[in-house]
């Protein structure tokens, strides 16, 4: 340090210069380098000094300090503008500091705040009250008082961690030495918090909170006491501990809400979000205690009442969930939830209890179980669960049944054309794991007189963003003339078979299939097209007929006999490449086409196809407008 003091011959005052290259608090956290302080000094009238002038500081803006060096005390002011930091200590009580804080930026503070949380950033905010600093020769360095903040943020390099517009009451004890304590007690009054995916919104309510904090050195935070009490939205009160790389090594929380319908919003939104359930409506009771050991779950306990569960998306909806679900890593525990009705993608079913059992980290479905379906029943067996551990995700596994589902009311509830007929089936194991569904076995359905068995069914993202499905149809003995009908495709009769193989289905839209679809000549049937079904294949597939009379004759018959039918399309791209019963005989421009109906009989018609790519979206809506009977071709 370096002191200059300039004093006239004769004047009341002089002209302190104080420079110090260098000034360390090392138990509070801070460094300052360069700092020059001019003020002028006079005497006080009572044996003391006083001097009140610019403090510079090398990096930093301007500021103010005023000084008092009194007989009995000293006391210090720094300001800047309205913010003012205030220092008092009496000679009777050296060890002993009061300061008071009046609007002073949170950001002073930073420096203190590294000493506890090297990875912490303040952003904003302004601090009142005043603390007590009691450092007593080889005794910690204690800290105590009541703060109020304002508006404050702040955040840490990696994003995890983020705090905007936070109001708060507290009070603050500490114990800052080779390791530290700290103790919080009162309310936080709204503002946002981050902490990973969890995302707190508290708006302007007032939430209570209590906080006890140890650390030991090269350790992590212990936290014997947690307890946070947000009105009947939520309430939870426990312990943690934290690794020294911040992360949660132990965990034991008791969590209750007496009303579901906030705490989304409130406290909820980042993991619905991340799941895709972000506008997830939720009603009900709810307690819950989770506990974590080496950062994996040892056991979780959850008790409903009367929950009810809304995805705005249609997705799926619960009502009159109640009872428990018990998780246990290790000792034997049962439990047992119901729901009152429920639906999943828009198909409702009744309600159902589900007798649980857990233990050697798994939760398991205790016997099978089932319910009201669509007009007949489905039900689950087999069900396992296991959560997260040891580095591997949620692993899901069920078998599925389901018996005589009435597919009229399937086809209504999926808002598709008026289908008629069964499903049955059986999945015996449905494997949910990395947010991917695979259902080994089959489902089969009786349409139109015959069935449509479907197999290597898979869903990615099932309830997330743009769930994707994908699956195999294998179409065998299908009443061409009933389906025809459900379509408003002309009149065909005849028997279909054929196969859809490797269909994707992204957001339910079809974006990649192979299919391949033809006629069988059955004993017993006939093999009739209507002009009307003529003119409609002819429209969506880009396609010509030609008939062994003049083409002009051909509009005065309503129907013609034909041999084979066959159509297939690979969709790749948003193109369909097309395909038919085989190579057509040379157009008049020369150009090769497939065959999709082979005449027979007098009127004999063929139709054949000359576009093998079509435009996938164009061709959905040529379909749709055939249905409504919009896209009527002339025959000349």
């Amino acid at each position: 340090m370096q002191l200059r003091l300039t004093w006239p011959d004769g004047a009341d005052r002089g002209e302190l210069e104080l420079r110090a290259a260098r000034i360390q608090a090392p138990d509070l956290g801070y460094r300052y380098r360069d700092v020059v302080w001019r003020c002028p000094l006079q005497r006080d009238g009572h044996g003391g000094w006083r001097c009140d002038g610019e403090l510079r500081g090398a990096g930093g803006r301007p500021l103010r300090l005023a000084l008092d060096l009194g007989v009995a005390s000293t006391d210090a002011r720094l300001s800047q503008g309205a913010s003012a930091l205030s220092l008092h200590r009496a000679a009777a009580t050296p060890d002993l500091t009061r300061i008071e804080l009046a609007r002073v930026p949170l950001a002073w503070a930073q420096a203190l705040v590294a000493q506890a949380w090297p990875e912490g950033r303040i952003k904003a905010g302004r601090l009142d009250g005043h603390l007590d600093i009691a450092a007593p020769e080889r005794e910690p360095l204690r800290i105590a008082g009541p703060l109020r903040l304002s508006d404050g943020a702040l955040d840490t390099p990696d994003g995890l961690i983020a705090a905007e517009k936070l109001g708060a009451q507290l009070r603050i004890q500490a114990e800052l030495d080779r390791g530290s304590r700290v103790a919080i007690d009162g309310r936080l009054l709204g503002g946002e918090m981050l902490f990973g995916n969890a995302y707190i919104s508290m708006q302007q309510r007032a939430i209570e909170l209590k906080l006890q904090a140890a650390q030991s050195p090269g350790e992590g935070w212990r936290l014997p006491l947690l307890s946070w009490r947000d009105g009947d939205i939520l309430v939870a009160e426990g312990s943690a501990a934290l690794t020294a790389q911040a992360g949660l090594a132990a965990l034991d929380l008791d969590l209750r809400s007496a009303d579901l319908a906030p705490l989304r919003d409130g406290y909820l939104s980042g993991f619905l979000g991340l799941a895709g359930l972000a506008k997830l409506e939720m009603s009900g009771a709810l307690q819950a205690r989770v506990r974590l050991r080496g950062g994996e779950l040892e056991q979780a306990e959850a008790t409903l009442r009367e929950v009810g569960l809304k995805d705005e998306q249609g997705r799926f909806r619960f009502s009159g969930l109640d009872g428990s679900v018990v998780y246990s890593a290790d000792a034997p525990r049962s439990s047992e939830l119901g729901w009152r009705e429920g639906a999943l993608y828009g198909l409702e079913f009744g309600a159902a209890r589900l007798p649980f059992s857990s233990g050697d980290g798994e939760l398991r479905l205790q016997r099978a179980v089932d319910f009201a379906m669509l007009g007949g029943r489905a039900g689950f067996d087999g069900l396992r669960l296991r959560p997260p551990a040891g580095g591997k995700g949620l692993d899901l596994r069920f078998g599925l049944n389901l018996d005589r589902l009435d597919v009229g009311q399937l086809a209504k509830a999926l808002d598709g054309p008026a289908f008629t007929g069964e499903l049955s089936g059986r999945l015996p194991e449905a494997h949910y794991a990395d947010d991917r569904l695979e259902l080994n076995g089959g489902l089969t359905m009786q349409l139109f007189g015959g069935t449509v068995a479907v197999s290597s069914l898979a869903m990615e993202r099932p309830f997330g963003v743009a769930p994707t499905l994908s699956s195999d149809l294998a179409l065998n003995d299908i009443d061409l003339e009933s389906l025809t009908g459900v379509f408003g495709f002309g009149s065909i009769t005849g028997r279909l078979f054929g196969r859809v193989d490797q269909l994707r289905l992204v957001d339910w839209q079809p974006t990649a299939f192979d299919a391949e679809l033809h006629t069988r000549k059955t004993r017993g049937v006939r093999q009739r097209i209507s002009q009307r079904a003529v003119q409609d294949l002819s429209s969506v597939g880009d396609s010509s007929f030609v008939g062994s009379l003049q083409d002009r004759l051909i509009g005065f018959f309503d129907d013609f006999g034909y041999a084979r039918l066959g159509i297939a399309c690979r969709l790749a791209d948003e193109v369909c490449h097309m395909d038919g019963l085989g190579p057509a005989k040379a157009g008049p421009d020369g150009s090769r086409g497939f065959t999709i109906v082979q005449g027979a009989g007098v009127p004999h018609l063929d139709v054949v196809g000359y576009n093998r790519r079509v435009d996938w979206p164009t061709l959905l809506e040529r379909l749709e407008a055939v249905s409504k009977g919009e896209l009527k071709p002339v025959v000349q």
